[in-house]
């Protein structure tokens, strides 16, 4: 996507500032095809130009970079309790991985995207233990909103479990066996759509999601900005 992500641990690593907020406005101005003089430019509507101008603003590049502080969390949980009587013990550890984005056509301003997990897990079952490998998708609908005050909000609808895809590599018949037995892609799938939920929700993301139009202007236009 041509947005490169880093991957320190720690929220406070990479957080969209307003400085940076505003050098990803004025992005735009950078048009591939010379536009007509103003003054030869047709004349259009205020809606319309609103609704251009909202279209152009939320771009792909711009949606990845609102949730781009979850790229290369560490997850780490567990143990949990799994299977029959909650006797097996799950212990997972892995990170989340470079989001992906799609666009929908029309309004309301809506993208699809999906932020991949990778997880090395054990399960324990007091005897033995078995290892396995996991690779999630989880999906995020975000609405870019219209707000009071010239701002645009992009609005993230939380993950349900349910919608948590899943593939998971088992070494063998038996470890295959305990993984249908112990119900751990259910787990897995209730976790990490728990984490992302809580990851959304968290401030640096929320601000980074939030875009004060007026205030990127007013840096774009000021004479030291």
């Amino acid at each position: 996507m041509g947005h490169a992500h880093r991957h320190n641990a720690g929220m406070d690593r990479f957080t969209i500032d307003r400085d940076e907020q505003a050098a990803m406005f004025a992005d735009h101005r950078e048009a591939t095809v010379e536009p007509l003089p103003i003054s030869e430019a047709p004349q259009i509507s205020y809606a319309a130009w609103g609704e251009d101008f909202f279209v152009a603003a939320v771009s792909d590049a711009r949606i990845l970079a609102s949730v781009d502080d979850l790229a290369g969390q560490p997850i780490d949980f567990g143990p949990i309790g799994a299977g029959p009587g909650r006797l097996a013990k799950v212990t997972a550890r892995g990170h989340v991985g470079d989001a992906t984005v799609r666009r929908h056509e029309g309004l309301p301003i809506t993208f699809d995207l999906t932020v991949p997990v990778d997880l090395t897990f054990e399960v324990d079952l007091r005897l033995e233990t078995e290892r396995f490998d996991a690779r999630l998708e989880v999906p995020i609908r975000l609405v870019a909103r219209a707000v009071e005050g010239v701002r645009i909000y992009i609005d993230a609808r939380p993950p349900r479990s349910d919608e948590v895809s899943v593939q998971v590599t088992a070494d063998g018949r038996r470890a295959e066996w305990l993984r249908r037995i112990a119900g751990i892609d259910e787990e897995l799938r209730r976790f990490v759509a728990k984490y992302v939920t809580r990851e959304l929700d968290k401030p640096a993301i929320r601000q980074a999601r939030e875009i004060d139009v007026v205030g990127l202007m007013d840096k774009a236009w000021s004479p030291t900005g």
